[in-house]
């Protein structure tokens, strides 16, 4: 997980939370299995929640938070990504009308603009047609 750009604590959380039966653990949990402080989880549970990679919901029983994994942690993390491109691709075209496309810049930016909404909706395309083929398989699964 390191290796696709996860800082190291950001990727121990992640690995923790999925190798629990229940997938979803507090951050007392997190502290106790990682030894490391409250803090570094803190961090880590931000940068996972920003990603859409997990959840915050409340534990009523103890009155904290858990941090969980669903199902579809993928898809929305996916999904996420498909919308960061498009916020990216619109601000690369206004960056290409500003400059104006005929300079080299508007050009880059343009193309830019271009390649990011093409392959965000690549990327939601895709999302939508592994939802479909999953939700399938978990109704014939179960």
């Amino acid at each position: 997980m390191v290796k696709t750009g996860l800082p190291r604590m950001t990727a121990r959380v992640l690995a923790c939370l999925y190798a629990t039966d229940t997938g979803s653990l507090t951050a007392a949990d997190l502290v106790q299995r990682l030894h490391v402080s409250p803090a570094s989880i803190s961090k880590a549970i931000g940068d996972l929640e920003g990603q859409a990679l997990i959840r915050r919901e409340r534990d009523p029983r103890r009155r904290r938070d858990r941090y969980v994994i669903d199902d579809d942690v993928w898809y929305h993390a996916w999904m996420a990504s498909a919308r960061m491109n498009t916020i990216l691709a619109d601000a690369a075209r206004q960056g290409a009308a500003t400059f104006g496309t005929a300079t080299p810049a508007g050009a880059r930016l343009e193309d830019m603009g271009q390649f990011l909404e093409h392959t965000g909706h690549d990327m939601t395309r895709a999302a939508e047609r592994w939802r479909q083929v999953f939700s399938a398989r978990r109704t014939t699964d179960r």
